[in-house]
């Protein structure tokens, strides 16, 4: 028996992630019987490339999601809230790169590849989690399996397209005055991002954590199915890099562990890449995994801090895996599984 293709829709189709999702839709091969651009009703009836063809932008409105089984939406949380419930109760599978839903208890949060089974308890939402946490579950899942997460200890160096393209025009508008000598007022960060870090990334919550460094610690929890006994603590600092993301991660275990043997364990773990010798001076930056799809991993050593402690490097496109990517991987995933 032929297998039903799903019709797809891509929510937020003319934003930064939405185009991204666009081409790892064609660079993926995604098969499907018809799809759908959706945006705004100020984008609506402009026109936006795919697969070489021109296609009409689509307003978003409850109506457009009468056909469509699965809807790859980048359109920020407040459209996420106002859609998502829509589509699922019109039996579409809504797969939400927002924060809107990440934290419900019946919305699964899910990196492909790390906690597929989790897609079976969906309700018609499935969320994509935050970008600085995405790229950190796939080596520590498999670090996880093997020696048991004991204490977590995270510090990323975030692009500033995280923040999207008013930020990236931001950081180069801010580049070009400082190397002139000109003023500069900041209106996407709270301080000058050309040649500095800003350590705050979203608002500041009452116990002195920004939301971003507990999204870190409250979405690696359900992902990885973490009970409260074991530690995580995140920092999140915005750099000024375009594009991929950087971490510098601690990580403490309850078996023994070693760096050779962790190594090895990488070096074959689905969707990371190794990249340390230090002897050549190999490890990864944001600049070598711009447009990249992997986790690239370096500066493995044995923790001098904890006992049975780890300490590695962790560097990816966090428009991709972070983003786009994951996103698209979810609905080939519902697809393989059926789950639409």
């Amino acid at each position: 028996m032929t297998k039903k293709m799903p019709n797809l829709a891509v929510l937020g189709a003319t934003g930064v992630v939405g185009r991204e999702i666009l081409n790892i839709l064609a660079e993926n091969k995604v098969e499907y019987n018809s799809i759908k651009f959706l945006a705004s009703k100020r984008s609506a009836g402009s026109t936006i490339e795919f697969k070489g063809e021109n296609h009409t932008v689509i307003e978003a409105t409850d109506d457009v999601f009468d056909d469509i089984d699965i809807c790859l939406a980048s359109a920020g949380g407040e459209t996420s809230k106002r859609f998502a419930p829509v589509a699922a109760k019109k039996g579409c599978v809504f797969i939400d790169n927002s924060s809107a839903f990440r934290m419900e208890n019946d919305v699964p949060l899910v990196i492909a590849g790390v906690n597929d089974e989790d897609l079976r308890k969906h309700k018609g939402i499935i969320a994509n989690p935050n970008c600085s946490t995405s790229q950190l579950m796939l080596p520590l899942k498999a670090l996880d399996e093997k020696y048991k997460v004991k204490r977590l200890i995270v510090s990323t160096y975030q692009a500033v397209s995280g923040a999207g393209l008013k930020a990236i025009n931001e950081l180069t508008e801010n580049i070009k005055t400082n190397l002139v000598g000109m003023p500069y007022e900041p209106s996407a960060f709270k301080y000058e991002i050309a040649f500095n870090v800003i350590p705050q990334i979203d608002a500041f919550c009452e116990n002195g954590y920004t939301k971003e460094e507990m999204k870190v610690t409250n979405e690696t929890r359900k992902i990885l199915h973490f009970d409260e006994s074991i530690k995580i603590s995140c920092t999140a600092v915005r750099v000024p890099v375009y594009i991929g993301h950087s971490e510098a991660v601690s990580v403490e275990f309850e078996n023994k562990v070693n760096a050779k043997e962790a190594r090895e364990l990488l070096k074959n773990t689905w969707g990371v890449e190794l990249r340390d010798d230090i002897s050549t001076f190999t490890y990864p930056t944001p600049k070598d995994a711009a447009g990249k799809n992997p986790v690239y991993i370096g500066r493995i050593r044995d923790s001098i801090a904890f006992d049975n402690g780890l300490e590695f490097f962790c560097v990816a496109d966090n428009l991709r895996i972070g983003a786009a990517l994951n996103t698209v991987r979810l609905a080939q995933k519902v697809i393989e599984m059926e789950l639409y």
